[in-house]
């Protein structure tokens, strides 16, 4: 079986919902991006949140594909690293509960990384991420193989040196790698580097119509999805409510799938990373394109209508049987 093995930030998500922009304003957080912080900001949001309700769920970005995977398919990986403290232990054990093979490093200097997420009335969500011990990743956990899909998330960026080494190694080992641009500021303060990963490197690129745009310079998506699949090979852009488009530039394939309107938006947090997670499973079960994107507007579909990732492993499996080819 064709393991899909996610790569990226074990992060523990902690979820707040605002009632307007007022507190990103407070904190400088752009609305909808991600923006990393250090220790005096992480203090400081968790002293401005003391009177408020949170919530709590596994997050990352590979990790949330891995975890919606889990539930449709038994070959599922993930590499991370935690800090060796409660928030640690939940993720290890939320993982462990949905049959992902884990490999997390446990990191004693540390406390697991933390990404507080804040979620406006529109579903948006706007991310200040504390890695702590999340970036403490030991590439010797990942189980290189030929034929297995690496999907590595763009908010591994930040440290160019692992990005480029475990990238190399995937390539060289005959590895389809899989990458998600993750947020279009990062995009946007990182290009030629990012650019450059996919050009050598990437085999599958997930954007949506803001990072689409940072990588390419332009908003015209059409004209989008056609350089990123010329850098890779196949490129997938989400269109938000819309739908997304493919393109694969060995056959020169170019698909567009509306997505089914949802009745209740409660929290876009992951929806990303689910469409991933159903478009990945379309991909290693041979599915056509067009049932790819299908497969990842169902999954999306579901992480959107609940707090955090907390999507039942049943109902992702009913969204992925109703999406099926008849």
């Amino acid at each position: 079986m064709t393991k899909i093995i996610g790569l990226g930030n074990a992060l523990v998500d902690v979820l707040v919902q605002i009632g307007d922009n007022t507190l990103l304003e407070q904190l400088q957080l752009p609305k909808g991006g991600m923006m990393l912080i250090d220790d005096a900001q992480y203090k400081r949001i968790g002293n401005m949140l003391t009177d408020i309700d949170t919530s709590r769920a596994t997050g990352g970005s590979a990790a949330n594909t891995i975890l919606a995977l889990s539930a449709v398919y038994d070959g599922t990986v993930f590499v991370g690293a935690v800090g060796a403290d409660t928030y640690g232990s939940f993720f290890r054990e939320a993982q462990q509960s949905r049959g992902i093979d884990s490999r997390l490093v446990e990191c004693t200097t540390k406390h697991t990384g933390v990404a507080t997420t804040f979620i406006s009335p529109d579903g948006e969500r706007t991310f200040a991420t504390h890695l702590g011990a999340s970036a403490m990743i030991d590439p010797r956990a990942i189980p290189y193989r030929k034929g297995d899909v690496l999907h590595i998330e763009g908010y591994m960026v930040q440290n160019h040196q692992l990005t480029e080494q475990v990238l190399r190694k995937a390539a060289d080992e005959g590895m389809t790698i899989s990458y998600d641009l993750a947020s279009w500021n990062i995009v946007q303060s990182d290009r030629d580097f990012i650019q450059r990963m996919v050009c050598e490197y990437v085999n599958i690129v997930f954007a949506n119509e803001e990072e689409a745009a940072a990588y390419c310079q332009t908003n015209d998506m059409e004209a989008a999805v056609e350089q990123l699949a010329a850098d890779a090979d196949i490129a997938v852009v989400k269109l938000g409510k819309s739908g997304a488009l493919v393109r694969r530039q060995a056959d020169g394939q170019s698909v567009f799938v509306p997505t089914a309107p949802q009745d209740k938006v409660v929290d876009t947090t992951a929806a990303g990373d689910f469409f991933a997670a159903g478009f990945l499973y379309g991909y290693v079960t041979g599915q056509s394109l067009a049932t790819c994107l299908a497969y990842g507007h169902r999954t999306a579909g579901e992480v959107i209508q609940v707090l955090g990732t907390q999507v039942t492993p049943e109902r992702l499996r009913a969204a992925i049987e109703a999406a099926k080819p008849q």
